[in-house]
Parts: C-alpha cells; sequence; structure tokens
C-alpha cells in the first residue's frame, strides 16, 4: 500500500483581511462622523446661547443634522436672527454643509430665500435663483465670509418704506482679515461689495441715477476697529464701532450707471452722531451730467431736485465744453451730499 498524501488546508484571513479592515475603519468613521454631529449640534446652541446674553433674539424651529458619511449637512426651519439695532433676517429655511473630514469651511443656502427687517423702514424679501453664504478659516480671528445672490429680486413688505432696488443679476460681498506685510492685522477687515446690472425700483432715485439703465458698482474698504461691529446696540448697527473711532479706510471703486462712468477714491469715511456719512468722495467721471439729472428727476423724496439739477447743470457745460471725463468731488457733512455748492441728497445713513 501506498500512504496518500495529507490535502494542504490554506487560510482564509488573507481573502477576509481586507473585508475586516474596510469594517474597522468603517466603524471608525461612524463613530467620528457622530460625534462631528453631536459637536455641530452643540456648537451652535452654545453660539445662540452667546448671542441671546448680548441682547439678540435668536429663534429656530428644529434642526436636524444628516449627511453621512462624508459630509455634514445641518438643515435648520424657520429661521430668526435679530440685532438689538432691530435690524433682523429670517428665512424659512438655512442649509449648512461641510466636509466631514475638514469641517473648516461651511457653505450656507436659503432655498426659499430671506426676508430683511430694517429697523424703523420694514421688511423687504430677497429671493432669486441662489442665495448662498460660505465661511472659511473659522479658526482665524476674522473668517473669511462670502455671500452671493444669483439674480436676486428685493420685494418690500405691505407698509414698508420702498427698497432702493427691484433687481439685479448678481450681488456679492466678501470679507477677509486685511493683511500688511503677509501679516493678518489684529482688527482690521478688508470688504468688497459688488453688484452687478442692478435695477432701481419704479420712480426711484436708483432708476433715476441709472438714466432708467442698469447700475453696476464695485467698492473696497478697509474697516477699522472691526471688533466693536459686534456691539450693534439699540443706537444703531455702527453705532458702537463708530464711538470706538470705527471707520472706514482706503475707499476704492468703480460705478456705472447707464451712459455714466466713474472710478472713486476715499481715504477715509465715517459716520457722525446721527449716523450719517462724512467725509468727501472723489470721482474720476465720465459724462455724469445725465446721471445727475436722472437723480435730479426721480419721483422720490430722496434725491434733493433743485441742488440735483444744478449739479447737473454745472456738469452739462463742462461737457458742452468738451470734456467729457472730469474729477467731481462729493462732500458728505451736516446730515448731506454735496456737489460743490448744491446739496443733491441726504448723506448714506450707517446707523
Amino acid at each position: 500500500m501506498t500512504d496518500t498524501p495529507s490535502t494542504v488546508r490554506h487560510s482564509r484571513w488573507g481573502l477576509y483581511a481586507p473585508f475586516i479592515i474596510l469594517l474597522v475603519l468603517l466603524a471608525a468613521w461612524t463613530a467620528w462622523w457622530f460625534v462631528l454631529a453631536r459637536q455641530v449640534e452643540t456648537r451652535l446652541e452654545d453660539q445662540a446661547e452667546r448671542l441671546r446674553h448680548g441682547g439678540w433674539d435668536v429663534r429656530y424651529a428644529d434642526t436636524h443634522v444628516s449627511g453621512w458619511p462624508f459630509r455634514a449637512r445641518v438643515a435648520a426651519r424657520h429661521i430668526t436672527l435679530a440685532a438689538p439695532s432691530g435690524h433682523a433676517v429670517s428665512a424659512p429655511e438655512l442649509v449648512a454643509e461641510a466636509n466631514a473630514y475638514q469641517p473648516t469651511k461651511w457653505v450656507v443656502v436659503a432655498p426659499q430665500g430671506l426676508v430683511l427687517d430694517r429697523a424703523g423702514k420694514g421688511k423687504v424679501a430677497i429671493d432669486g435663483d441662489a442665495v448662498r453664504m460660505s465661511a472659511s478659516g473659522l479658526g482665524q480671528r476674522w473668517p473669511n465670509l462670502a455671500l452671493e445672490l444669483v439674480n436676486p429680486t428685493f420685494t418690500a413688505h405691505p407698509d414698508s418704506e420702498p427698497f432702493p432696488f427691484a433687481r439685479a443679476a448678481r450681488f456679492e460681498f466678501y470679507a477677509r482679515p486685511h493683511v500688511v506685510a503677509d501679516q493678518a492685522t489684529s482688527d482690521d477687515v478688508d470688504v468688497m461689495i459688488r453688484l452687478i446690472d442692478a435695477r432701481g425700483r419704479p420712480d426711484g432715485a436708483v432708476e433715476g441715477f441709472a438714466q432708467e439703465g442698469q447700475l453696476t458698482t464695485q467698492i473696497e474698504a478697509v474697516i477699522g476697529k472691526a471688533s466693536t461691529l459686534s456691539g450693534m446696540d439699540p443706537a444703531g448697527v455702527f453705532s458702537a464701532w463708530t464711538t470706538a473711532g470705527g471707520a472706514f479706510r482706503n475707499v476704492r471703486g468703480e460705478l456705472k450707471a447707464g451712459d455714466s462712468e466713474a472710478t472713486l477714491s476715499s481715504d477715509l469715511l465715517r459716520a457722525d452722531g446721527n449716523g450719517r456719512l462724512v467725509g468727501s468722495v472723489a470721482f474720476q467721471a465720465r459724462e455724469p451730467g445725465p446721471a445727475i439729472a436722472g437723480l435730479a428727476g426721480a419721483q422720490t423724496g430722496v434725491a434733493n431736485r433743485v441742488g440735483a439739477a444744478g449739479a447737473a447743470a454745472t456738469a452739462g457745460v463742462a461737457q458742452a465744453a468738451g470734456r467729457e471725463s472730469m474729477t467731481l468731488t462729493v462732500v458728505f457733512r451736516d446730515g448731506r451730499a454735496w456737489l460743490g455748492p448744491f446739496p443733491i441728497a441726504p448723506a448714506p445713513k450707517l446707523f
């Protein structure tokens, strides 16, 4: 007889090991995701409580965290955020999302639009193709912020003051820490506002200024003493900031209203005790006459028609003399905007 060799049985651990490792990693990642979801809920409520202690009114119906495995998605309904100044924003729903593996950049979307409550002026509904905001660098003293409205429409509620704009192709707002010599300064913030192809409300000052056309503008500035903006006391959004010596520095911008174009600059702008803008803005303007004339003819109480008509006549004389481009200086003082000796409109009110 010959002995039959026994069959060698190979271990199957090599086959199972990748699946076991995958299951362990999935379990660990799932545990991390639930920890992250709990942290998001806790920090959201902690921030709301801090704002409430500061005099803010913060309300929302409920929150729900989802997005497993790779996203953190927070949805909240019936949100109201009201400052002590009386200014407020509300939304039927807000949705915030971030990568679960990098929860330092968040994108917030208002799928049903927003309602802006202007203290003493009433509410205006803001809707459009997209209403979104992003925040990154949350570990910095001043995070990077961006607000974007795509094809927004602005509708004043009944019994509210009219809103200057009816619609626009785009509105953008950006804020980031001010940097000098590659180092972020302690208490200054760079901001930029961009408004593209905006149309004013019928018979309003913006429609007249744009000669029934479209208004496009971009303005950049440095906000000094930005930390004092957190006050937002009942005196107004910018009241505590102004009292602390806050100001807009290095203001630069571009403006196109109908056939009129201008670049603008100002080294310093601030607010007076009534919240009205104080300072001067230099304009290098091309064909400014039609824009000023349109402002004078607007069917609104905002513009000083007599002053605007005088300023338009002066600009018209200069254009008739062959000067299509000219330098104009608008001075904000005593609660009004002056072009030379002519008061053309109230100075913008910051609070």
